[in-house]
């Protein structure tokens, strides 16, 4: 965690005091000038003062982050049954020194060597290895004294490595040797990111302008990568139906490889000729909590409201919730530079059933999330305790499944409008007071009215057809009041009706209604 307001104060990058600054001009100006009149001390004064503001603008802007704070951790470890050696009373400094106070270098080959794993035939536990590694960024920005910016950054990355093992004298050598047997890598990957420039575009049953976009990407991506491979792209022989100008032989409109990039460019709004076509990304990308209070320095919000805010804030995710190695991968033939062999040399295991190179990590889906949490919320207290809000809040999920190449759009929109009014000094007569005695304490009542639209659509990437499959209009209206009876004892009355339509015709509307009175009695001083 660094403390920026340290770092400022070490630089010299303070504010400047008006008033200190024009009496030590005063004091100059009387010793060394004194024939100068009123006027021209006047002058100076205004000059200062301008001066000082102009400094005090540009400190502000310079200083305006407050707060950096990043946290990085990573874990690593490893399990390696089948060890025959006893640690002992005190420990043991095998199989290596590094390995015993904690480094993750490879020890299986020298603990096979020295006979220290079991040769037993019908052995069948796995060796583990495991890597977490977590970053985590916050920072906090005053750009103005009423605008508090907070900005959240975070990337997970977790992989996990499994194998069986064997242990013989593979080269009758005199030497036992490790033998690896299935090895297998399996992980998920996290990263925060920006979709802004298609949050607002157009998305619904009918039409989805990201969704064609994502279609149109695949052709891009699949030459990209063919290009990348090495591919001879003016050999006819190396494209669908010998057209240079379409799908390279290998790298299809339905490619893992092809949809994953693809997908990402379109619904991140990236050019589909700069993506990066890997999986995986290395920088987060910083999401924000913006909160403005500076309305209420203008005289017009000063003198009808107790407080006045204004706030908004954005989260938005990648996630792989698993990815796997390719049991079943074989790379395919590349000629001496390097490059791939033409499509019709290669052999029939470089190829999956679709005719297209096989990947070597294999990934069930991908996830993009986005809320706009909130999207606006204004939060107002007038000066007759009066308190108003109204929010609102969008947010979306698209979902892209390798298995069936099919991708799945939530979208949700919410809109809130709250009210409350404290009664003062309201006088209920009551025996909790005690005989003959009325009880004098505030009314809090409180009112909120919301309604959230969810709808879930599958898109068929090699069908114009859009279904929707879930969703529904949900009303709520929430209404409480509450009356302190003494410091410990507090009665509350609430109603909660909540009305649900459902978006298809499978489902019935449903109605909820809970109402009741609670007393809340809070034990100690």
């Amino acid at each position: 965690t660094l403390d920026m307001k340290r770092l400022y104060s070490y630089l010299g990058l303070t504010k400047k005091n008006g008033r200190s600054n024009s009496r030590s001009r005063n004091q100059l100006s009387k010793s060394n000038k004194e024939s100068q009149g009123e006027q021209d001390k006047t002058k100076t004064k205004t000059k200062s003062g301008s001066g000082n503001k102009l400094a005090n603008t540009a400190i502000d802007v310079l200083t305006m982050v407050k707060r950096i704070q990043v946290n990085y951790s990573e874990n690593n470890g490893s399990m390696l049954p089948g060890y025959l050696l006893t640690p002992g009373f005190i420990g043991t400094l095998k199989p290596t020194l590094g390995y015993t106070f904690g480094s993750q270098a490879d020890v299986r080959e020298i603990a096979a060597r020295k006979g220290w794993l079991t040769a037993y035939p019908e052995f069948n536990q796995q060796y583990t290895a495991t890597t977490f590694k977590q970053l985590d960024f916050s920072a906090n920005i005053e750009p103005l004294k009423d605008l508090k910016i907070d900005l959240i950054a975070n990337r997970v990355y977790a992989e996990n490595y499994t194998e069986n093992y064997k242990i013989e004298d593979t080269n009758f050598d005199g030497i036992l040797d490790y033998n690896s047997l299935t090895p297998n890598t399996f992980g998920n990957f996290s990263i925060s990111t920006i979709m802004l420039k298609t949050s607002f575009s157009k998305s619904d049953e009918n039409s989805s302008k990201a969704f064609e976009e994502f279609r149109q990407n695949r052709l891009e991506i699949a030459r990209r990568l063919a290009q990348q491979n090495g591919v001879d792209m003016s050999n006819p022989n190396n494209f669908e139906n010998g057209n240079t100008n379409g799908y390279p032989l290998g790298y299809s409109k339905s490619s893992q490889a092809v949809l994953l990039p693809a997908f990402l460019a379109a619904y991140t709004g990236k050019d589909a000729g700069s993506v990066k076509l890997g999986a995986l990304r290395d920088v987060p990308v910083p999401n924000w909590d913006i909160k403005y209070t500076g309305l209420m320095n203008l005289k017009w919000f000063k003198d009808r409201f107790k407080r006045f805010s204004l706030t908004h804030g954005y989260r938005s995710s990648y996630t792989i919730n698993q990815y796997r190695a390719n049991l079943d991968y074989t790379a395919p033939v590349r000629t001496g530079s390097g490059v791939l062999e033409d499509y019709d040399n290669q052999p029939a295991d470089a190829l999956n059933q679709s005719g297209d190179y096989k990947n070597k990590t294999l990934y069930s889906n991908i996830n993009l999330t986005e809320m706009f949490s909130p999207l606006i919320r204004i939060d107002m207290e007038m000066k007759n305790s009066v308190k108003i809000l109204a929010e609102i809040k969008r947010d979306r999920m698209l979902s892209l499944s390798f298995d069936n190449n099919l991708m799945t759009e939530v979208l949700g929109k919410e809109y809130t409008l709250g009210l409350g009014y404290r009664f003062k000094d309201v006088r209920i007569k009551s025996k909790l007071a005690g005989p003959r005695k009325i009880i004098v304490s505030d009314l809090n009542m409180k009112a909120d009215v919301s309604i959230r639209d969810n709808k879930t659509i599958i898109r068929y990437l090699d069908l114009e057809n859009n279904q929707v499959t879930s969703g529904q209009t949900v009303w709520n209206i929430k209404y409480s009041a509450d009356y302190a009876f003494s410091k410990n004892l507090t009665g509350i009355f609430y109603f909660d009706y909540t009305f649900s339509e459902y978006a298809i015709s499978t489902s019935f509307p449903q109605t909820t209604i809970r109402s009741g009175i609670t007393l809340r009695y809070n034990f100690g001083n």
